[in-house]
């Protein structure tokens, strides 16, 4: 009796189409990106500086657990937030360290408020347990209200707000040096000055 030859199945191409797909995949996936936040952290200092800071310079905004804002001792709203801010910047109530009071500040100088800008710090403190959602959207209205400050200062100096003298800035590659002294005298009427902490309890 003669046995049967089983048919070959021709594998030949099989890698080729397994390539081609691996291919395929890898470039029509998309890939999740975390987003995070751009802040720089400060270089360590080997002498610490001491540093006496008046408590009404410090504005402390708090998050709950429950994602409220507290600010005074008051539950505020999130769009509430972007005008005390500004108040407490711009205040105006005192003097810098070099003893210059603030001439281009427009705040009612309360003496209950910051004294200059260069002296008022944001404090956020979150609790470890409230949604980091909240954490983000409260540093964006805080950036907004300096930024707000930063353009008004701009166009009365400059007749040009902040953010288009950045924007030149960039477009020239960073080599505009008239732009770049421009940017640094704003960004020294108003520094940005924000502490974040986490609540213990």
């Amino acid at each position: 009796m003669s046995r049967k030859e089983s048919p070959e199945i021709n594998a030949g191409s099989m890698a080729d189409i397994a390539f081609l797909l691996l291919i395929f995949f890898l470039v029509t996936t998309t890939m999740n990106i975390d987003a995070g936040i751009s802040r720089k952290i400060p270089q360590k200092q080997e002498i610490p500086a001491k540093i006496d800071i008046n408590e009404r310079n410090v504005l402390e905004i708090n998050i709950n657990k429950n994602n409220a804002l507290f600010v005074d001792n008051k539950t505020i709203k999130l769009t509430e937030l972007k005008q005390i801010a500004i108040d407490f910047i711009d205040n105006g109530g005192g003097l810098d360290i070099h003893k210059k009071a603030c001439d281009w500040c427009e705040g009612k100088k309360e003496k209950t408020s910051s004294d200059h800008p260069t002296k008022a710090i944001i404090s956020i403190q979150s609790d470890r347990t409230a949604n980091y959602g909240t954490y983000i959207a409260t540093l964006d209205v805080l950036n907004t209200a300096y930024l707000s400050l930063r353009n008004r200062a701009a166009i009365k100096r400059y007749h040009e707000n902040y953010d288009r003298l950045l924007e030149g800035f960039k477009k020239s590659n960073n080599s505009d040096t008239s732009l770049q002294e421009k940017i640094k005298e704003i960004r020294n009427m108003y520094p940005l000055l924000l502490s974040d902490a986490e609540i213990n309890n």
